[in-house]
């Protein structure tokens, strides 16, 4: 059994002006660093044996926050980098369906077969995402392991472990430093025992988009 704690980074400025971040290197704001210091504070288990997140610098800075308190080293996972907006990135909901409504329609209703114009699918980042996921569940047999990562790609982790088809997608919330804990038993089947918990954050919750 490897039980994985699934961590959404902390808030960013973009996710404050509403902007699609994809693979955009974009800071946390003040707020989000101190999500993640209480998320530090107010962690769910005891003990960690390894973390690991996307190298993008939201997540990486969040996942550090996280390793300090435990003693440990984050180590970088570019197959956990958020799904690529291509010509979206930094752009708002608004700016996007001003150029392509017919395509943020479809992104919205039909996620599982949507393309982004020069970005990436959400099946293209299911399956490296779960790759590398599958990776690591064999090498800590028997261990707890947090993956901190974005909210696209976290979608797509959460819905195989729930056996939903990713037309479904955007069923799952995930807000910022949400928590999700899901263990792996032999075979890597999946048991989810917590979904975008921000209990950590008290009552006050930030609503950021991808």
């Amino acid at each position: 059994m490897t039980k994985v704690i699934f961590i959404r980074h902390g808030q960013t400025e973009w996710n404050v002006t509403g902007r699609y971040q994809g693979q955009s290197d974009v800071e946390l704001t003040e707020k989000g660093r101190q999500q993640a210091v209480q998320l530090a504070d107010n962690f769910p288990v005891e003990k960690i044996d390894a973390i690991y997140a996307s190298d993008l610098q939201r997540a990486m800075v969040t996942a550090e926050t996280i390793a300090h308190k435990f003693g440990l080293s984050v180590q970088p996972e570019p197959a956990f980098r958020e799904l690529s907006f291509g010509q979206w990135e930094g752009l708002t909901y608004q700016q996007i369906v001003a150029n392509w409504e017919d395509a943020m329609v479809n992104f919205m209703q039909h996620p599982d077969i949507m393309e982004i114009p020069d970005g990436e699918s959400f099946p293209e980042v299911q399956r490296r995402a779960m790759l590398r996921l599958q990776e690591l569940i064999r090498e800590h047999d028997g261990q707890t392991i947090v993956v901190v990562a974005h909210g696209a790609v976290l979608r797509t982790i959460l819905a195989a472990a729930l056996h939903m088809p990713l037309q479904y997608l955007w069923s799952i919330r995930q807000f910022n430093t949400a928590v999700n804990i899901v263990r792996y038993d032999e075979g890597a089947n999946p048991s989810v025992e917590l979904l975008n918990s921000t209990a950590h954050l008290g009552s006050t919750v930030q609503r950021g988009i991808i």
